[in-house]
């Protein structure tokens, strides 16, 4: 990996190390700040209820509207 961004050459491990050899780089495009795309639902962490996901809101933020627990994405 010359430019130590994932990017280099895929290698085979080698006896004694660490194993990253197999592609565990990163990689192109794979970086913080992406999302899960447009569509989805927020889903209730305890009770199961949804709510439409709204683009730029992160159902993190969300409250149930039913018990008030916090939400997660379900594409």
């Amino acid at each position: 990996m010359p430019r130590k961004d994932g990017t280099g050459p895929l290698g085979d491990g080698g006896k004694g190390g660490t194993g990253r050899g197999q592609g565990g780089g990163q990689g192109r495009g794979q970086g913080k700040g992406r999302g899960m795309g447009v569509g989805g639902d927020c889903v209730c962490t305890s009770c199961g209820a949804t709510a439409p996901h709204k683009n730029g809101v992160s159902c993190t933020t969300l409250k149930c509207p039913k018990c008030g627990s916090p939400m997660i994405r379900k594409s």
